[in-house]
């Protein structure tokens, strides 16, 4: 049977400065450096979390901005396509212009001529048939 005397308050002196002596040189040493690695790892886990945020901050930045970019693009050259429209319009009638002057004045210069040699030939027309009704008549006229 156990008896309860003096010893068992030795007993329970013994374990509390053997709590106390582990506490100082074991626990509270292995306890800080977990306590240390807890902070790393969740200091860690912030920064990777802050780094991401940040990631995504600037992909959506990126992506706006690229969107921004397509839209400016897309109408700059809606804006060069107008006007390059405008141009060959304005080229093409400058042409069809000039080439109806030129039309016209090669016209009145056939015209000119064609009247020119119209003349010529019915002097001409005159004369040789003058000459041929000498001819077939055998006499002058």
């Amino acid at each position: 049977m156990i008896e309860i005397n003096w010893t068992i308050w030795l007993q329970f002196a013994n374990f509390f400065v053997l709590m106390l002596v582990l506490n100082v040189l074991l626990y509270r040493p292995i306890r800080a450096v977990m306590d240390r690695r807890r902070e790393t790892v969740e200091g860690s886990h912030r920064r990777a979390k802050d780094l991401e945020n940040q990631i995504s901050e600037k992909m959506e930045r990126y992506q706006g901005q690229l969107q921004e970019a397509k839209l400016k693009g897309t109408q700059e050259k809606a804006v060069l396509r107008q006007d390059a429209a405008a141009q060959e319009a304005l080229m093409l009638s400058t042409a069809r212009e000039s080439a109806g002057t030129h039309v016209q004045t090669i016209k009145n210069k056939v015209a000119a001529e064609a009247a020119e040699a119209s003349k010529h030939l019915r002097s001409e027309a005159a004369n040789l048939a003058s000459h041929v009704a000498s001819k077939v008549l055998g006499r002058g006229l």
